[in-house]
């Protein structure tokens, strides 16, 4: 909050709150106008004190969400890696050249994270092509591949969502209608891909599958997605959820109350300017836009909270990162300081703090223990490869076992007559907290992540001629 006060030599006295999410500071202001010196008025003094932000109240039971996406990043990345082959196998000289986009540092070797997850990738030899660079050599080259559960699940999934393609096209068409122009650039649709439920090849299905509603156009920013046609019975935002306050009998409230999630306590003046915000008349984010309201007034953060909410009900896990949504602010008409309108409603969403990037959630998408109220068929796929990651970290540590007791355990590891890539480095002593993930999932303790919650970056292939991505080790790179 922003309090504003002018003084004046009178007995006169005017404040104003306004919203602010800046740090507590203290500014002194003098004006002095022309005319004042003429009738000899005061000078007027503005003293300007604004409070400090907002602070996130914690919630393990969805920060847990993000933490669980973490644990898997690697195996979603390598396996977005080689379902984009023809054959979905890669040599290993040529994944170590994509470790900027796999996230994997030096002095880690990719062959010890593959060695990680036994369930879940094999490694095999084939024969090294015949080129001039290698013609006086004969030899094997050593690759890598799905195992053939993980293969399974993968089919899975893309048939999965080759099925749902009528309802994944609607749900972009919704995305597309939010927009001012109708249309969005594919270089920022692609961010929200994975989260939307899109198969990375959307570019090219959608406009194949439905010609009569997707066009790819060309802009001075690049290739963009456009509306052709729409449905207007899309245009329907969602409706408020039903509340339950547990009373005995039904009767009209003799006090407003507003509905915040469990363990959440909110001072009585922001928990007053939520109540009246919520008294506002409802705003549909598909006929209106920013230029239809004041700027900076409650009913432009009304629709704004609103196209939020909108992107976040398309979401399968009604969730994304919050620079994700900033990417839009101007194809949506969200204001510049869209985190901190966010953190202003914690009664809509929720904003957690786990790994690089922060996420937003929709707080209505899940129940006071967190778990997701409508759960996609997707999620059910994911469930199944993170319970084929949690058999494999059994198998290493069974393994492990074995070999401090000296006795051998056989069919610990398919991957056991394969040269590690590098001797001298000591992997055994990592540990990235599967165990205690999966042993007590309401666990609130703090972890370490290298990177992001960005599972966006992936990419598949059209046909055999697809140009195989590389990174140049300069940072996180796309893939797409």
């Amino acid at each position: 909050m922003l309090l504003s006060v002018s003084c004046q030599s009178d007995n006169f006295l005017s404040s104003s709150f306004l919203q602010s999410s800046n740090p507590s500071f203290i500014s002194l202001k003098r004006t002095k106008k022309s005319f004042q010196n003429i009738y000899n008025k005061p000078q007027s003094l503005s003293l300007s004190i604004s409070c400090s932000s907002l602070k996130i109240v914690r919630s393990p039971s969805l920060d847990k969400h993000v933490v669980k996406q973490n644990k898997i990043r690697f195996v979603q990345k390598l396996k977005t890696l080689l379902l984009s082959k023809p054959k979905h196998f890669i040599p290993i000289h040529v994944l170590a050249k994509c470790r900027a986009y796999l996230c994997i540092h030096k002095p880690r070797s990719i062959l010890s994270m593959i060695y990680r997850y036994p369930t879940i990738f094999e490694l095999f030899t084939i024969p090294m092509p015949p080129t001039p660079f290698n013609a006086t050599k004969s030899g094997y080259q050593l690759c890598v591949r799905l195992t053939p559960t993980a293969k399974s699940l993968a089919m899975q999934e893309l048939n999965l969502k080759s099925a749902m393609s009528g309802f994944l096209a609607n749900k972009l068409q919704k995305l597309l209608m939010l927009s001012s122009h109708r249309r969005l650039l594919l270089s920022k649709i692609v961010h929200l891909g994975p989260h939307l439920g899109l198969s990375p090849n959307f570019r090219s299905r959608l406009c194949n599958d439905h010609p009569d509603k997707f066009k790819i156009v060309g802009t001075s920013y690049g290739m963009a997605l456009e509306l052709v046609n729409w449905d207007p019975e899309l245009a329907v935002p969602l409706k408020s959820p039903p509340v339950n306050r547990g009373l005995i009998v039904d009767r009209p409230l003799k006090f407003k109350q507003l509905n915040l999630r469990k363990g959440l306590n909110l001072k009585r003046r922001h928990r007053e300017t939520l109540m009246k915000f919520n008294e506002l008349p409802d705003i549909c984010p598909y006929n209106t836009s920013l230029d239809d309201f004041p700027k900076s007034s409650l009913e432009a953060e009304k629709r704004a909270c609103g196209v939020v909410r909108e992107v976040l009900g398309m979401m399968v896990e009604k969730r994304t990162l919050i620079d994700h949504l900033t990417h839009f602010r101007k194809e949506f008409g969200l204001p510049n300081k869209l985190r901190a309108m966010i953190v202003r409603h914690p009664e809509l969403f929720y904003v957690s703090l786990k790994g690089m990037r922060d996420s937003v959630f929709l707080v209505e998408g899940f129940d006071d223990k967190g778990v997701l109220l409508e759960k996609d068929e997707s999620l059910v796929i994911r469930d199944q490869l993170m319970a084929l990651v949690a058999e494999g970290k059994r198998i290493r540590r069974e393994k492990r076992k074995a070999r401090i007791n000296g006795t051998i355990v056989d069919g610990c590891d398919n991957n056991d007559n394969v040269e590690v890539e590098n001797g001298d480095y000591d992997d055994g002593d990592y540990n990235d907290g599967f165990e205690n993930l999966f042993d007590s999932e309401d666990s609130d303790l703090e972890y370490d992540f290298h990177d992001d919650d960005d599972e966006s970056s992936m990419l598949y292939s059209n046909g055999g001629n697809a140009v195989f991505w590389t990174g140049d080790g300069n940072g996180d790179s796309e893939p797409w």
